[in-house]
């Protein structure tokens, strides 16, 4: 009988807490429920949720081979990736962790510049309810903050003065 290699429990993520508050086994898994990808076209002016960006598959991503240097893509349309984090409080849902990573996408070339470790480092942060939006343009906070007022004005409301204060909306 041959033996079988042991399955390593690997890192897991998952929609549903699976642990129902007993905190055994899938204690401290991550959760992605609370977690949305927002695109900000810059030239074009416009923002839109593009969960396909959760796996770096995002429709600005797809067929892009993405280089370690900003300067082999000197031709790069300018994107942000922004990781928006909404958190339910008792006065009501609001937008907790908002972080923002710059991309470039030549399409011609499909070439593409990011940084992927700082695009997960980003959604973690988002996740921790970090605000991290100073290295925006300003053209790019006034885009973002919009889009999240439209999207739901109550969460906007709700939301934290350092980031209405970090988009430069209040």
């Amino acid at each position: 009988m041959t033996e079988q290699p042991k399955k390593k429990l690997g890192f897991n993520i998952i929609k549903n807490d699976p642990t129902e508050g007993h905190g055994g086994f899938g204690a401290g898994v991550m959760t992605l429920d609370n977690i949305a990808p927002v695109i900000i076209d810059i030239e074009e002016g416009t923002a839109e949720v593009d969960i396909g960006a959760m796996h770096a598959r995002s429709t600005v991503e797809r067929g892009i081979k993405f280089l370690k240097t900003k300067e082999e893509v000197p031709n790069g349309k300018p994107y942000w990736l922004v990781w928006v984090t909404i958190e339910a409080t008792q006065e009501g849902p609001l937008y907790a962790g908002v972080t923002a990573c710059e991309m470039t996408v030549d399409r011609a070339i499909r070439r593409g510049y990011k940084s992927l470790p700082q695009h997960v480092n980003y959604m973690d942060k988002s996740m921790k309810r970090h605000i991290i939006v100073e290295h925006m343009d300003e053209k790019s906070k006034g885009i973002l903050a919009e889009f999240l007022k439209n999207h739901n004005a109550q969460m906007w409301e709700h939301s934290s003065v350092e980031l209405k204060q970090g988009l430069h909306a209040e």
